[in-house]
Order: structure tokens, then C-alpha cells, then sequence
């Protein structure tokens, strides 16, 4: 199973837990989350107005070996308004526009889409169990 909770946070709010939505799937092979301001396919949803997310943004994916993997994924432009970082422990990977990373399974840390031109982020933690 992978739990997902989400914060937006922004300067008026920070210090604060803003904007919290929480979604989970079992670790079947195909199950996705998705994460973006396309309600209508996105199981979570940041603000409306921020647009430095895409539509559809991130997507999880658990494969057929019961590994999630989150991937960036290509919007309609071809320079991002954000940058992705995942961390996991102390280790903070930065995931390229496109590109997919595997989660540790029985592990836990968070995705973060940070706005390239304001202190906007959304934090998406995850707990992979085993």
C-alpha cells in the first residue's frame, strides 16, 4: 500500500500545515495516484490558481514487482515553472523533468514541487509498506 498526504504551503501559511488531502492505493500492479489541479483525474489537488503545477503533475505507479515509482511527467510546456525533489531519510534527489524514480518499499519521504518563482511548494509525503 502507498499513503500520500499532501500540504500546500506558501509564505502567509508557512510554519503552518495548509491545504492537507490524504490518498492511498494498495501496492496492486497498475494501481496509480496521481497528483495535480486536474481534479477530474488527480486524486490530490493543490490550489487552483497555482500554476506551476501542471494539470496532471506526478504520477505513482506501482509495477509489477510491488514497487511504487513516481514519475514527473512531460506538460504542455517545455520549460517547467517548477523544480521536483524526492527525499528519502536525509537524501534529497532531484528528479528530472520526464524522468521516474522508485520509491523504497517499507520506506517513507516526501515529493516536493517547488515554485521556480515564488516560496510555493506543494510537499506530498509517502509510506511505502512492505
Amino acid at each position: 500500500m502507498l499513503e500520500l498526504t499532501m500540504a500546500s504551503v506558501s509564505p502567509e501559511n508557512a510554519g503552518a500545515t495548509a491545504g492537507m488531502a490524504m490518498a492511498d492505493a494498495d501496492s496492486a500492479p497498475g494501481a496509480v495516484l496521481r497528483v495535480g489541479r486536474d481534479r477530474t483525474v488527480c486524486r490530490l489537488a493543490p490550489p487552483d490558481d497555482w500554476l506551476f503545477i501542471s494539470r496532471t503533475h506526478l504520477e505513482f505507479v506501482c509495477g509489477p514487482d510491488g514497487v511504487w515509482r513516481v514519475t514527473w511527467l512531460l506538460g504542455s510546456h517545455p520549460d517547467p515553472a517548477s523544480e521536483v525533489r524526492v527525499r528519502v531519510g536525509m537524501n534529497h534527489h532531484q528528479l528530472a523533468y520526464g524522468g521516474t524514480m522508485a520509491l523504497p518499499m517499507g520506506g517513507s519521504g516526501e515529493v516536493i514541487i517547488q515554485d521556480r518563482t515564488s516560496p510555493r511548494s506543494v510537499n506530498v509525503g509517502f509510506y511505502h509498506e512492505m
